[in-house]
């Protein structure tokens, strides 16, 4: 990756004619601004396990804290590496691993961002909406909304839906779906609220709800000091009754 994208990392440093859409030359620098990728593909860009947060400082096993943990920055990643090569050669190759593993990196020692100019992949990784919300939806919330209300009776309520126009319908419910697209994952999100009422604990239909509205919310083209107070009293509502989750033992 690094190789491929030589060009682009030579055009940061000294520049490159190009077009602009009229067609006249301008003098461009290319420093990367984005880079779009899912959760698996975000990891090793950041140099990260899979466990780890390629955002923060966090892995798995905390990643229920009602708190935020200190940002993955370049510099925190970069002097990560540092520390582990100071403590075991690359070409010991198990001892080498182990050190990266207990300080949560994948064993890449030069990312394809080390020698690009203001890189940091805090700030070029971008979330990707139809993974990091939709399905991220249908991976956690249908899942859990199956198993306390029981395949069989959620599938029925889906059946009941009066499907509106421009949406999709699931006549024979979503249970035993195996090839989902993103239109499905959105019409579910729609419905999942009232699919689930009266037939779940309040406590964990406010959790549903509160992560329906939250994936709603953070989607927004502009942020308001209004509109980040609205996310984060939606994460910690989540947050403050998540423990319901644990409890209907999903």
């Amino acid at each position: 990756l690094s190789r491929v994208l030589a060009p682009l990392k030579t055009a940061t440093h000294t520049g490159i004619m190009m077009n602009d859409p009229v067609g006249n030359l301008q003098y461009c620098y290319t420093p990367l601004a984005a880079y779009i990728a899912d959760t698996p593909e975000q990891s090793p860009l950041a140099c990260t396990n899979p466990k780890s947060s390629p955002f923060m400082t966090v892995i798995s096993e905390d990643f229920g804290d009602p708190f935020l943990h200190d940002p993955h920055t370049q510099s925190h990643t970069l002097a990560a590496i540092r520390k582990v090569l100071a403590k075991s050669s690359a070409q010991d190759y198990k001892a080498f691993l182990t050190a990266c593993k207990t300080l949560h990196l994948n064993g890449v020692i030069e990312p394809c961002w080390l020698d690009w100019p203001l890189s940091c992949p805090l700030q070029f990784l971008r979330v990707e909406t139809l993974h990091h919300f939709h399905h991220f939806s249908w991976d956690h919330d249908v899942k859990w909304c199956i198993e306390v209300v029981t395949p069989l009776e959620f599938d029925f309520h889906f059946s009941l839906l009066q499907t509106m126009v421009g949406y999709c319908g699931f006549e024979d419910g979503i249970s035993k779906l195996k090839q989902v697209t993103g239109c499905d994952h959105c019409a579910i999100q729609c419905y999942i609220v009232g699919v689930i009422s009266g037939a779940v604990p309040c406590r964990f239909l406010i959790v549903v709800c509160t992560l329906i509205n939250f994936c709603y919310l953070v989607q927004a083209p502009v942020f308001t000091d209004h509109s980040l107070d609205r996310l984060m009293n939606a994460l910690q509502l989540f947050h403050d009754n998540k423990d319901t989750v644990m409890q209907a033992g999903v």
